[in-house]
């Protein structure tokens, strides 16, 4: 997968923690672990991790002027946690939403890099 399609599914998967946190609070009830956190945090943490090397190995090629490593380390950070936080109605909602969007903005940043670089199709 290349590294804009990581960038964008991953910024999906930003949106559908928010909506997951409020369908916990909603529903008021706590998940199974094992049946639905666990494989759902599995999962995506491999594509995070990918994530974190591709970025790292395109801003090293290209030296972005807005993206950093040390962003891409804390974008890698938070995500981590608040994947498994949504799945959690007592997760306190003015942080986790506040780191969200701090991720986003990264993912964000990061995706007008490539476009710039005209990297849309490549690694």
């Amino acid at each position: 997968m290349s590294l804009k399609q990581l960038t964008i599914k991953l910024f999906n998967e930003c949106e559908e923690c928010l909506n997951r946190h409020k369908r916990m609070r909603e529903e008021d009830r706590s998940p199974d672990f094992f049946g639905e956190v666990k494989p759902h945090v599995d999962h995506f943490h491999a594509k995070i991790d990918e994530w974190e090397k591709q970025s790292k190995e395109w801003i090293a090629s290209y030296r972005p002027k807005h993206v950093r490593v040390q962003q891409i380390d804390h974008a890698v950070d938070m995500m981590k946690q608040f994947l498994v936080q949504s799945f959690y109605k007592e997760t306190g909602k003015k942080r986790f939403v506040q780191s969200i969007q701090a991720v986003q903005y990264t993912l964000e940043t990061l995706l007008r890099a490539i476009r710039e670089e005209g990297e849309d199709d490549q690694k």
